[in-house]
Order: C-alpha cells, then sequence, then structure tokens
C-alpha cells in the first residue's frame, strides 16, 4: 500500500511540473509571435539596418533626425507619412518574408526587416 502511495505522488508531481513547463513554454511562443521591435532613424541612418523579427511582430521607426524622413518600402507594401523630429511609424508584419525600405526623401537610407 505504502509503494502506491508514492507512486501516485510521484506521478501527480510530475504531472505539475509537466504543465508548468507546457505553460511555459506557450507563453514563451505567444510572447515571441507579438514582438515588438524598435528602429531608430539617426544621423541619416536606419538603426539597426537589418532587423529580423517573427511573424505578426510590429516594427516602429522613431525619427531622431532634426530633418524629416519617409519610411518606404521598395515593394510598396508600407509607407508612412513625413515623420519629423521624434515622430513614430509602426507597421505590423502578417506575412513572411524580406521588405526592403529606404527613405523615400533620402534615397541612399536603406534598411531590410525579415519576417520569419
Amino acid at each position: 500500500m505504502h509503494r502506491l502511495r508514492s507512486l501516485f505522488i510521484a506521478i501527480v508531481s510530475l504531472t505539475l511540473i509537466l504543465a508548468v513547463v507546457l505553460r511555459s513554454a506557450r507563453a514563451t511562443g505567444q510572447a515571441a509571435q507579438t514582438q515588438a521591435s524598435e528602429i531608430k532613424v539617426d544621423n541619416f541612418t536606419f538603426s539597426p539596418e537589418v532587423v529580423t523579427v517573427p511573424l505578426n511582430s510590429t516594427v516602429t521607426w522613431t525619427n531622431k533626425d532634426d530633418v524629416p524622413h519617409v519610411i518606404a518600402s521598395t515593394d510598396g507594401v508600407f509607407r508612412s507619412k513625413g515623420l519629423d523630429t521624434d515622430d513614430r511609424y509602426s507597421f505590423k508584419f502578417t506575412r513572411a518574408g524580406t521588405y526592403s525600405y529606404y527613405c523615400s526623401i533620402h534615397p541612399k537610407m536603406t534598411g531590410k526587416i525579415v519576417v520569419q
């Protein structure tokens, strides 16, 4: 009878541990699916220049320059209005792929978003 009780306690303990591990893994996966990333526009550059994000992430550009910038994808998927100093533009990426972008006012400014 003592063995049966010990076996029951061990099974219940393992079940609880497994439930905690699975819940933690699920929460981590959900956080990765809704990740937000920040890109600074400063000194006529995008920093970081290349950003890799999971599907359904929102990327936000913040203009830290004293001149306006317009964030535009080369394939026309997204385009901001003119961003003055400290203005922000956000876009949610719902399709996997590589998105090249540039400043349409200053076309030598380029960057890339990789959505996995």
